[in-house]
Order: C-alpha cells, then sequence, then structure tokens
C-alpha cells in the first residue's frame, strides 16, 4: 500500500528524557515519518541542543520565547506545511507512540477513503496512561451528529466519528489544515487543541482508531477539570473566546458546549482546595475574555524562530522573520459575468483569503451592464462605492470587448508585482489557496497551478474534480492537445 507523505510534528519545553523517548518511538515506526519537526519552545534545559546532537535528521525550529501549547503546534503545523506534506502527525513531547501507532493511522485513514471516498479531517489514536487505563484528559468526543454512513464507514474499520480531539497523537490532513488555517497561537494552552480541532471537523469527517495507541506520560493521572488552581484563567479565557469570536461551533453545539463547561466549572469550584484562587481565575478569565485573541502571525512574530520556514503558509510570514513576496489578483469581467458570483469571486481572493494579494486589477472587457458595473464601482472605492478594505483594487476599462485573451494581456501590463494571480468572475478561491502557492514561487518556481472542482453556480452543488497531470509524461502528453495547467488557478 502506498502511503501519503507524513510529517510529525512534537512541540517540546524542558523535557530532555521524555523528549528523547517520544522522538525515539517516533522514528522506530513502521512506516516511519518522511519529515520530523521539532518545535523547542524556549526551553532552558537544553532540549533544543539535544535535538541537533542526536537527532541530525530532525528539522529543528528554536522559538526565542514560550508561545504554550498553541503557539508551538501553531508554529509546527505552518513549517510541516511549508515541507509539502500530505499528512500531518501532532504530539507533545511526553506522548511515545507504541509499535504500530502511525501505521493503524494510516489504514484507517486510507480504509475510510475507500469506503466513502474522501480524506477524514483527522484521525486520532486511543490514549492511554502509563498503567494502561484510558486517560481523561484526552478523551475525544464523540460526533453525535455524524451521518449515517459515517458512522457506518467506521464502524466498518473500527472506528468512531469524532467531533474534536486533542493534540496528543492525531494524524490531520494537510490540505484540509491549508484550508482552516492555524491554531489561534494566543489561546497560549488549554482549549486550543479544542478550537482547531472543531474547527477543522466542522465540515470533515474525523475519527477516534482505537487500534493506534500512544502513552500519554503526563505526571498524574487526570482530567483537564481536575483542580487547575491559577491556569483557570486560561480555561475561563479561552473557553469565552471559542464560544464568541471562533466558526468551530454551529449555534446549536456553541449552546450545548457551554451548558457542559458550566457544569463542569461548577463540579471544579466545588471540588477545589483553594476557591478563591479559582475565582480570581474566573473573574480574570472574563475581563480577558471580552477581548478578540491577537492575530496568530502577530504572537508568532515575537518568537522569531530560527530557523524559519523558508516561505509564507497560512499568514506566518512574521514568525517565519520574512516578508512575503508580494502579488497582483489579476481578474477580468465582462458582460456575460453574474454580479453575485463576481461578488463571491472577489471575497474569496481578498477577505476570504489567508495570504491576501497586494493589489487586485479588474479588467473591464467593453461595456457592462448596470449591475455588474455598480458593483465593481462599490469594490473600487468610486463615488458612491465602499473601498475594498483587504487589497488595493484598481480597474483597467477597455472601451469594446476585446476578448479575454487580449484582455488579460492589458491587465498583465497593468499588474504592480512580478508574481500574478489568476482568477475568473465566476471562480471561487480556497483560503489557502495563495498561503499554499506563493511560498513555491518563491522558492524559484516559475509557475504553480492547481487542481479545480467544477460546480454549478444556480445551485452551489459540487461536480466534477479535474485534477491537472503530475508528472513530465503526463504534462508532455497533454501539452500535445491542451493546456496541461488550469489557467484560473
Amino acid at each position: 500500500m502506498e502511503h501519503p507523505c507524513v510529517c510529525a510534528v512534537v512541540v517540546t519545553w524542558n523535557r530532555r528524557e521524555l523528549l528523547i523517548q517520544s522522538l525515539d518511538a517516533v522514528f522506530a515506526q513502521e512506516p516511519a515519518p518522511q519529515t520530523v519537526i521539532v518545535v523547542d519552545n524556549a526551553s532552558t534545559d537544553g532540549s533544543a541542543d539535544l535535538v541537533s546532537e542526536r537527532y541530525p535528521g530532525v528539522y529543528l525550529v528554536r522559538s526565542a520565547t514560550n508561545t504554550g501549547g498553541a503557539g508551538g503546534f501553531a508554529l509546527g503545523l505552518a513549517t510541516a506545511l511549508e515541507k509539502g506534506c500530505e499528512a500531518i502527525w501532532l504530539m507533545d513531547d511526553d506522548t511515545v507512540p507504541t509499535s504500530g501507532a502511525l501505521a493503524a493511522l494510516l489504514a484507517a485513514r486510507a480504509a475510510y477513503q475507500h469506503i466513502r471516498g474522501g480524506q477524514p479531517a483527522l484521525v486520532g489514536s486511543r490514549v492511554i496512561w502509563v498503567d494502561g487505563r484510558d486517560h481523561p484528559m484526552n478523551t475525544p468526543r464523540p460526533n453525535p451528529f455524524a451521518s449515517r454512513g459515517e458512522r457506518t464507514a467506521a464502524r466498518e474499520i473500527g472506528c468512531i466519528p469524532i467531533r474534536t480531539a486533542s493534540f496528543v497523537s492525531i494524524l490531520l490532513d494537510a490540505a484540509r489544515v491549508r484550508d482552516v488555517g492555524l491554531p489561534i497561537a494566543d489561546y497560549f494552552l488549554w482549549n486550543d487543541d479544542f478550537e482547531f480541532t472543531a474547527r477543522l471537523l466542522r465540515d470533515s469527517p474525523g475519527l477516534i482508531c482505537p487500534g493506534s495507541v500512544v502513552v500519554h506520560k503526563t505526571k498524574t493521572f487526570g482530567g483537564s477539570d481536575a483542580d487547575p488552581g491559577e491556569r483557570f484563567i486560561f480555561e475561563v479565557r479561552n473557553k469565552l473566546w471559542t464560544f464568541t469570536r471562533s466558526r468551530a461551533l454551529t449555534p446549536l453545539e456553541r449552546i450545548l458546549y457551554a451548558g457542559s463547561t458550566g457544569r463542569r466549572w461548577l463540579g471544579t469550584l466545588a471540588r477545589s482546595a483553594d476557591r478563591r484562587v479559582l475565582l480570581r481565575g474566573l473573574a480574570a478569565g472574563v475581563r480577558l475574555g471580552v477581548r478578540p485573541p491577537r492575530r496568530t502571525e502577530d504572537v508568532l512574530a515575537d518568537a522569531k524562530p530560527t530557523p524559519a520556514p523558508a516561505g509564507l503558509v497560512n499568514g506566518v510570514a512574521a514568525a517565519a522573520g520574512i516578508l512575503p513576496e508580494p502579488f497582483s489578483v489579476l481578474l477580468p469581467v465582462y458582460a456575460g459575468d453574474d454580479p453575485e458570483a463576481f461578488d463571491e469571486a472577489l471575497r474569496s481572493v481578498t477577505a476570504e483569503q489567508i495570504l491576501k494579494p497586494s493589489e487586485v486589477v479588474i479588467v473591464r472587457d467593453g461595456p457592462l451592464p448596470p449591475a455588474l458595473a455598480s458593483r465593481i464601482d462599490r469594490a473600487s472605492g468610486r463615488p458612491g462605492g465602499l473601498q475594498d478594505e483587504e487589497a488595493p483594487i484598481r480597474v483597467i476599462e477597455l472601451r469594446d470587448n476585446v476578448g479575454l485573451g487580449r484582455a488579460l494581456a492589458a491587465g498583465l501590463v497593468a499588474c504592480t508585482h512580478d508574481v500574478v494571480a489568476r482568477q475568473d468572475a465566476d471562480d471561487i478561491s480556497c483560503p489557502g489557496r495563495f498561503a499554499a502557492q506563493v511560498p513555491l514561487l518563491s522558492e524559484g518556481w516559475d509557475l504553480v497551478g492547481s487542481a479545480l472542482v467544477e460546480f454549478d453556480g444556480s445551485t452551489g452543488v459540487l461536480g466534477l474534480e479535474r485534477v491537472p497531470p503530475l508528472r513530465p509524461a503526463g504534462i508532455r502528453d497533454d501539452a500535445r492537445f491542451a493546456q496541461p495547467v488550469f489557467h484560473p488557478t
């Protein structure tokens, strides 16, 4: 069976001995990950030097400051995406995979895809403590809203559909991570994995695979609702951020999880040996939860990791210590385009992009109907319109309809930057498109395209997925008769 390219990400902070156990177990896997990334969260016990000396094949990212688990995993995921892997295996430094843990995750992933025809966004391991008991800190939440087909497919391969999971041994689909973005680094610790995996699985299936087992070597056996002391502030603040500012949960789920959280907080207070500490944390968490979290790239900018990822992925250019290459989006419009579709196309390359363009150049190919012309005027900030705040928009007007080729030629001349992305007025770009493509151009590639999915604009029904040829022979064969790259991509 052919396995996908897997990148393992281990986040560490001041746990040298446990880190050795974790990495030794990762490298002992069969198959082993093609790439192993260690994010050192400003350890003071020599963990980073240990990795450099003992594991020369590891890609080490040193953070100048401790960004917590949330920042560490955000940085690790960004680096893994930069490496171009298909699947990302996440874990803490106190996680020790048993023999066959990764193989079981990959087998479940492949089996589910065979049955359902699509990748699960996440496959998680069974997490046990050192004595073999299931670890209550890492109990995944089953998905009560899973479809019958999802439940049947999961049952056939010995898995369970889940709604959220912890960052202790989960295998993520890299394409889905590119779509939803990184964990919110400002969470620091607690609930960052809850928010991120809930966001990841809101519209995609996730599984727990009991056949994949890892040992989580925490100091004590217990769940996150044990007496948290001063750290209760993070539990309160981050839950408020999740319930009020994240798109991870549906409205019904917000109500259900908020109720469950309230009951758990009451239980924690009732069992606490020092309720005054928890009450202070509750009050402070509520105050902090009113303000929005900082952007992940701003949090990671303070970390200034070295070495840094070679490009920009999912908006972490600041964390990588580089600036993204500026680029233009070239978008032609003619009289036959639909105004609503144009609005959606423009939003998809500006407000909804993780990595936003430096400018958008709209080419008006001849006279346009009033409804379409007014949409362009409004977007570009003309009288009576509202300037798009996501990226400067310039409009090139052609008196006559000259056709797509000549319109693009005129627009290309008007583009300010050397890198130009194409988009038609009836296309929708996925949020991670430019975050995935621009770094490759920065590495020296001259042209980067992608696959595409055709859809019915009147119904929104997704249809045929079209994948261009990926190998030299296929490209040569296609180029004899047709364009081997989808132009709007």
